[in-house]
């Protein structure tokens, strides 16, 4: 994405930087609820030692971990260079919360650095401190609750499983069948708990992909029968060659979280956020303005 920097004048400071030192400032100010965002004020306060909020404050920039091919959700817009997406929205709104400035402001300063991640990648990206967040269709388990912070759920959805129209009318024609999955998602388990569920005494081979442009292109050229993930994220795959198989079994349900580093105090400002925009239904907007399912 390219950055345009406004002239600097001796003596005046960017709107910019005037942003950046305003977020730093308002750490000062916290515990008495200054800090604001999503249009509600209230924010957790902390000291710049062990502080999370603080560092990220002190930095001027929040670092994200979306999705880049996740239409609707984390897409990376090969055009223009920029990200988009319900996902890529809610992170603005951390900003604003954290820098203390309306969502607007958040966008049009560059708030936010963005980096793509993967299964692999995005637990790894918040230990080591590379990133602030995870917010990428990130499902909420108990076991990964053991390693991080989830927020309560922006979102949840069911596992889908698309196929080529025509190809597949029932469970039972998948027995044998090549069903890929993302790597390191629960996809593969819950069609598994759903087969047992159903009465399904068919047995599947799973192959798995480390993205869904991949898993598309596999289906595509017939190298697996079944391409497995959220419904939302296939919506974002669906064309005139394939259709989902037997929607109406909804299984998997799917609850999408922000994960931040576990114990930190910025684990509460994103729970925050994501309340806020929740009561003042911000986030059902963002769900049918970008078509999702």
């Amino acid at each position: 994405m390219t950055t345009f920097r406004l002239r600097e004048e001796p003596g005046r400071l960017t709107r910019r930087q005037f942003l950046r030192a305003a977020g730093a400032c308002a750490l000062g100010i916290a515990s008495a609820g200054l800090l604001a965002g999503c249009s509600e004020s209230g924010s957790q306060s902390g000291s710049s030692g062990g502080s999370k909020l603080a560092t990220i404050q002190s930095r001027g920039t929040l670092k994200c971990g979306v999705k880049k091919d996740i239409p609707g959700y984390g897409y990376l817009d090969p055009a223009t260079g920029t990200y988009q997406g319900m996902e890529i929205d809610l992170c603005y709104q951390v900003a604003a919360k954290v820098f203390g400035c309306s969502y607007d402001d958040a966008k049009a300063n560059d708030l936010v650095a963005f980096t793509d991640v993967t299964p692999k990648t995005r637990g790894p990206l918040i230990d080591n401190d590379q990133l602030d967040l995870v917010c990428a269709t990130y499902t909420i388990t108990d076991e990964r609750k053991k390693s991080w912070d989830f927020t309560n759920p922006y979102r949840s959805d069911y596992i889908g499983m698309l196929v080529k129209k025509g190809r597949f009318s029932s469970l039972e024609d998948l027995d044998g069948a090549y069903i890929g999955v993302s790597q390191g998602s629960s996809t593969m388990t819950n069609i598994q708990k759903m087969l047992q569920d159903q009465g399904a005494d068919i047995t599947p081979e799973y192959l798995q992909f480390p993205d869904y442009s991949t898993l598309k292109i596999a289906l595509d050229s017939y190298n697996i029968d079944v391409f497995s993930v959220d419904r939302s994220i296939l919506s974002g795959y669906k064309d005139d060659t394939n259709e989902l198989l037997l929607p109406d079994i909804k299984f998997g349900q799917q609850d999408y979280g922000i994960a931040t580093k576990k114990g930190c105090d910025f684990s509460q400002t994103c729970e925050e956020v994501v309340q806020e925009c929740q009561a003042r239904g911000w986030l059902d907007e963002e769900v049918s303005n970008w078509g999702l399912l």
